[in-house]
């Protein structure tokens, strides 16, 4: 085969194609061009092969570079020209030897391989799609190459082989995405551009679906968005931008797979690309309908974060995005996940951002709302976290998660068991009820009832076992009750206590936990106007009771006499003779009052306006108090004992002193246990000294003669 192609090329040819002038190789370019086209003329392809083999064989092969690089791939450039329109049937010979010449070492070589596949590409045209693949590959790694002047013909080919791709009908776009999909990993800048380039130019030509694929290379795109390249990440947005205004122009698009790309790039580091992608999600949402149902756990899970992103566009975006979701009623029985929405809420609850935590708890009210028996049903997994929740730093939330609670309480063992809870906490966290008891009880008793909540409270606090908690508890309960505006009715209520039944009712199930601290009993009396009973309870204290922290809840309640809330009492006064159980019930406060306090001046100031007139005997010694005692006995002309049978007052009485008993007789075991405690320390103490004193004389006293002979 060589001997028969050196018989058709002449030797003097085959030694300038490969000679160090360029006149001389180009002139034995032009004569094997000449030969070739004769061959091609007569039909002798046998022979055009021979050459084509010689050539491969002897320079495109050949070891020495300047045969590889001025012979073989001149030559083999110089065949296809003088083939012309016949030179597809020998491409099969002609182009897989040039691009093998492209891994070659030497840059020369890679850099003539370049200019050889341009002037075959040049003449074939069309006929070099099959080979496309191989070529975008080459091209692919040349667009990296390290030597410049390679880029630089690498460039002039890709762009002729990008010219000869849209005007081809024979593109092959299903077997090219494999090939895409697969670089679109690599981080190399040059070789980015080169594969942005490709897509824009591939999704430009109208018979060339690229929107079909884009899930293939999607995540790509986006990957591009993070380079440090300002150009390549100008790009790759501007190939987004393109490919997002056709989807929303497209009737089909498989919006699944590219919403588990959006996903997972809204989780991105880079903030570019976390707008993008919501900026994408947001649009899907809008677009998308049935086909994203499956996908709104996995949407919703990447949008809750971004709502509390720091930067603002970000957040804007992912709020209405959604805003958007939320509106969306989808259907259980259609694929809608509940339990995933509700996974992902439950995810979030516990993230460190107020927003994200605000919006996932929202999502709990609307999946209650609309789905109220399907999400009831995945309640043990999420009913301890938001229990939890009601312990979060920020009022926001704490609100919304009652919301949540009261939602839920509607069967009543749920509310016992939010009860139940919230007792519980602030039993184990007293700064919680310090700080948060007021606000919570309150919202509570709007979304629920105040009446409810209420005796919900008093129920489980009546027989709580730690007693100090439960004083406590009462005590916070008691103020919450005297100060809040939601509150006003159940106040309202409580002052019916004598004379309607409700009311009634209401004043015995809140004084069998009320008992449980003496100036909340007494607070209870006065609201429900019960002034007789409160001078019982008064009067049953002993000295035990009248401790410090007793006297700082009777400040607070003198002080809370003069607010608002007791207008009614102050204005009844105004009729002494009506009401001397009242007088003689603030005198018996009084009278508990230190006399250097303040809240002693404040009540005796009240008490020195009560208008005592003619129908009030004075006595000699013109003290009101003996007056109020010479009024009480008259039993008609006091109407604060009106009414009293309504309720069994000397039972209630008995249950006070029962329950005080039993604090007087906790915390005389109190005392008790730290006196042993002490006791105990004090004698471990003497006996460690005892035992150290003992030691020291042991080492102290003088060795004996015993000892002295043995030494």
């Amino acid at each position: 085969m060589a001997s028969e192609a050196l018989s058709i090329i002449p030797g003097a040819v085959l030694r300038n194609l490969s000679d160090k002038l360029y006149e001389k190789r180009k002139n034995a370019a032009l004569e094997i061009e000449g030969i070739v086209k004769q061959l091609a003329t007569a039909g002798d392809h046998d022979k055009i092969s021979a050459v084509i083999t010689m050539l491969i064989g002897d320079f495109t092969l050949s070891p020495q570079a300047n045969h590889r690089k001025q012979g073989g791939l001149i030559g083999l450039a110089a065949v296809t020209v003088g083939l012309t329109t016949e030179a597809a049937q020998h491409l099969e010979q002609i182009v897989p030897p040039v691009l093998s010449s492209f891994l070659d070492q030497d840059s020369r070589v890679r850099y003539y391989a370049c200019e050889a596949l341009y002037n075959i590409a040049k003449v074939v045209r069309g006929d070099f799609i099959i080979y496309f693949n191989k070529i975008f590959d080459a091209l692919c790694k040349l667009s990296a190459d390290s030597d410049a002047n390679v880029q630089s013909a690498a460039h002039l080919l890709d762009r002729l082989v990008k010219d000869i791709v849209t005007e081809s009908d024979q593109f092959s776009i299903e077997e090219f995405i494999p090939l895409l999909r697969e670089r679109m990993n690599v981080l190399n800048p040059y070789v980015r551009q080169f594969l942005v380039g490709w897509i824009t130019v591939l999704d430009s030509v109208p018979d060339i679906d690229m929107l079909g694929f884009l899930p293939d290379f999607l995540d790509g795109l986006f990957n591009m968005l993070s380079d440090s390249s300002h150009e390549i990440r100008q790009q790759a947005d501007a190939a987004l931008s393109e490919f997002l205004q056709e989807i929303k122009n497209s009737p089909n698009v498989d919006y699944g797979r590219m919403a588990e790309i959006l996903v997972r790039r809204a989780g991105s580091s880079d903030e570019f690309t976390r707008l993008t992608s919501i900026t994408w999600i947001n649009e899907f949402v809008k677009l998308g309908g049935e086909q994203l149902v499956p996908y709104y756990a996995d949407i919703l899970g990447a949008i809750l974060p971004c709502i509390s992103d720091q930067e603002e566009k970000i957040r804007v975006v992912a709020r209405e995005t959604n805003e958007e979701l939320r509106a969306i009623k989808a259907d259980p029985n259609e694929g809608f996940d509940i339990g995933a929405i509700v996974s992902i809420a439950k995810r979030e609850l516990n993230s460190e951002h107020e927003a994200t935590r605000i919006e996932a708890l929202h999502w709990f009210s609307t999946l209650l709302n609309r789905y109220r028996a399907e999400f009831l049903a995945y309640l043990n997994d999420i009913f301890d976290p938001l229990l939890n929740a009601l312990s979060d730093p920020s009022d926001a939330v704490v609100l919304l998660v009652l919301e949540v609670h009261a939602c839920i309480a509607g069967e009543p063992h749920h509310f016992h068991h939010l009860v139940s809870y919230l007792i519980r906490t602030f039993h184990n966290n007293h700064v919680l009820l310090e700080k948060r008891g007021a606000l919570i009880v309150r919202r509570l008793c709007v979304l629920l009832g105040a009446e409810k909540v209420y005796r919900e409270f008093s129920t489980i606090l009546e027989s709580e076992g730690d007693l100090d908690f439960a004083s406590t508890m009462v005590q916070a309960l008691n103020l919450i009750l005297l100060t809040s505006t939601e509150l006003a009715e159940l106040r309202s209520l409580l002052k019916k206590s004598l004379v309607d039944s409700c009311g009634k009712d209401l004043f015995e199930s809140l004084y069998s936990s009320w008992s449980h601290s003496p100036m909340a009993t007494i607070s209870l009396c006065l609201l429900a106007q019960a002034y007789n009973h409160a001078v019982c309870v008064i009067q049953s204290l002993v000295e035990e009771d009248i401790h410090v922290k007793f006297l700082v809840q009777l400040d607070k309640l003198i002080r809370l006499l003069e607010t608002p809330v007791f207008a009614y009492l102050r204005l009844q006064l105004l009729e002494p003779g009506k009401h001397t159980w009242l007088l003689k019930t603030l005198y018996g406060l009084l009278m508990l009052l230190p006399q250097q306090s303040a809240a002693f001046k404040i009540l005796r100031t009240r008490l020195k306006t009560v208008p005592f007139g003619e129908n009030l005997k004075r006595t000699s010694s013109a003290n009101p108090y003996s007056q109020i005692l010479q009024v009480t006995e008259d039993g008609n002309r006091n109407q604060d004992t009106l009414n009293y049978s309504a309720i069994n007052f000397q039972s209630r009485l008995h249950q006070f002193e029962s329950m005080q008993q039993q604090h007087r007789d906790h915390l005389r075991n109190q005392l008790q246990s730290r006196k042993s405690a002490s006791a105990l320390a004090l004698s471990q103490e003497i006996r460690r000294y005892e035992e150290v004193d003992s030691s020291i004389s042991e080492i102290s006293r003088p060795p004996s003669r015993t000892s002295r002979n043995i030494s």
